[in-house]
């Protein structure tokens, strides 16, 4: 077969490519900057792929932003779902509370919460996405919803307390947590907000 005859050859991975690696630089990019604030340069730029090997691996840049909020669920803010698991309620919140100043004051991390800013306010092209962590911030409400009302049937917290409230309250605080990580508090300055929750809890 002549050099003009060969058949053309199909672009791979790139050598020496970990689709877990791309991914996770991915999610602190999106973390970063936001949805629409994250470019494809961006995106390709800190996995250290091409454009035509993002969409062949991840789909589109909203697709690779699905898949990016999976993992940060699944890695960085596991802990929202793991706490729950925590033998009361008090302890459950606290340890919420704990572990994400720990999130948000490590300086590896990017500012901030990607659950928060990564598509809190987006243009109408890309409302799927909004829906999406709006989805996302649901399902740890109901986790904890579910957690006060086992700890309200088990005695810990009063009958006059709603469990969704008391979720949505928990929420409330840990979002606060990561406006403020945003806006640079440090680590004492965000466990001092905790102390002070933790003292008004209802419970």
């Amino acid at each position: 077969m002549t050099a003009e005859t060969k058949a053309p050859v199909k672009m791979g991975r790139p050598r020496g490519f970990s689709e877990e690696d791309a991914l996770e630089a991915a999610m602190r990019v999106f973390w970063e900057k936001g949805y629409e604030g994250a470019n494809i340069n961006d995106l390709t730029a800190a996995m250290g792929i091409n454009r035509s090997s993002l969409y062949t691996i991840f789909g589109d840049k909203e697709a690779l932003f699905h898949r990016a909020v999976e993992r940060y669920r699944e890695g960085p803010v596991a802990f929202v779902w793991d706490s729950v698991q925590e033998p009361t309620a008090r302890r459950m919140v606290e340890v919420l509370l704990r572990k994400a100043v720990e999130l948000l004051a490590n300086p590896k991390n990017p500012r901030g919460c990607l659950s928060i800013q990564g598509a809190l306010a987006v243009g109408s092209e890309a409302e799927s996405v909004k829906q999406a962590m709006i989805a996302f911030r649901k399902t740890g409400e109901t986790a904890l919803t579910k957690r006060f009302a086992r700890a309200q049937a088990q005695g810990e917290i009063s009958k006059k307390l709603d469990p969704a409230d008391l979720a949505r309250y928990t929420l409330t605080l840990l979002t606060g947590l990561g406006v403020q990580g945003a806006n640079g508090a440090t680590r004492a300055q965000l466990n001092t907000i905790v102390d002070m929750a933790l003292k008004s809890l209802p419970f």
